[in-house]
């Protein structure tokens, strides 16, 4: 099977970074992960490639990273799509442009319902019935691209912050692996 070359942008502790590794070491999986690419040196994610071997590449904020730096990085490694796994940094829209393929994002809610930072909270606040999790195309407006597929779970009333974080990236793992099987078929 002939596999993706993948990079994976995070910024914490790659708890989606490691079910997708064990996936993409599956012979039937369509992705190889090449390059991890992180925000945060202190990012528990980072010890999770280095174990599987993974190249990483920090973004250092002092020294900035132009798009064009990053572009030939990711050329280097033969890249041919893009993960966003709890990436807490938004690509310019110069940079999704020039790449040219595809990129693809887990965002933690029911899109196109509670864009951007603060998710849980804000679905507390507005005290929904439902979440869950949205895989989608990365295009130049935040988290706006085509849907690939959601995950959903009914709240509770009593339900938190910290439950539903942790029963959203339980729906996470599996559908990140599941829209990469559908959009690479």
């Amino acid at each position: 099977m002939v596999k993706l070359n993948t990079c994976v942008f995070i910024s914490g502790k790659g708890s989606n970074l490691r079910r997708l590794i064990l996936n993409s070491n599956k012979y039937n999986f369509p992705i190889k992960i090449k390059l991890v690419v992180c925000n945060n040196k202190n990012a528990e994610g980072l010890k999770l490639a280095k174990k599987w071997s993974i190249p990483c590449f920090i973004l250092n904020k002092k020294q900035g990273l132009s798009d064009n730096r990053m572009l030939i990085k990711l050329k280097s490694y033969k890249i041919d799509l893009i993960l966003l796994a709890g990436y807490m940094k938004i690509l310019s829209k110069r940079f999704i442009r020039s790449f040219g393929k595809s990129i693809i994002n887990i965002h933690p809610s029911l899109l196109p319902k509670f864009k951007g930072l603060n998710t849980f909270e804000r679905i507390l606040k507005k005290k929904e019935k439902k979440t869950g999790c949205t895989v989608h195309f990365v295009n130049e407006k935040l988290d706006d691209g085509k849907i690939i597929l959601r995950k959903f779970f009914y709240l509770d009333k009593k339900d938190n912050v910290t439950s539903i974080k942790r029963k959203t990236q339980n729906l996470e793992y599996n559908a990140f692996s599941e829209a990469i099987i559908r959009v690479t078929r």
